[in-house]
């Protein structure tokens, strides 16, 4: 299940400095510019949409329950992409997949079954999912 949310924050300021992640490094406390999370994650304003992730079948990939995923509806969705479908009127995330005609639907999980379509099902690809947003619950 996922839920629509209002845009991000205006400009917040991003420190001018990359940050290590293996060894420490000496540290610039200086702020150059500004970081406005809208334009650095959307390329599509109009058609893109942030939604709250609920459950965890996507999991094996990094995104959790109550992360924020973006969602673009002007990028067409090919094999392999993470998407948000609608299967007879229910939402879902995961990954398409779409080879020699078969198109099925799979969980980074593997506590969660591979949706794999039959013959009377209506399935809808609504976006593609283009960015995750994580807040750190400490």
């Amino acid at each position: 299940m996922l839920a629509a949310l209002l845009p991000l924050p205006s400009v917040r300021p991003l420190v001018q400095h990359k940050l290590a992640a293996g060894f420490p490094s000496p540290a610039a406390d200086y702020v150059e510019k500004g970081l406005d999370l809208n334009t650095f994650l959307v390329q599509h304003k109009e058609a893109s949409f942030f939604f709250e992730v609920v459950g965890e079948s996507m999991s094996g990939v990094g995104i959790m329950s109550g992360d924020i995923v973006l969602v673009d509806r002007s990028i067409t969705a090919s094999h392999g992409h993470y998407v948000l479908a609608m299967i007879d009127g229910e939402y879902t995330l995961k990954r398409l997949h779409h080879q020699h005609g078969v198109i099925a639907l799979y969980p980074e999980n593997p506590a969660f079954a591979p949706i794999r379509l039959v013959e009377g099902q209506e399935l809808q690809v609504w976006g593609v999912v283009t960015a995750v947003v994580r807040k750190l619950r400490v």
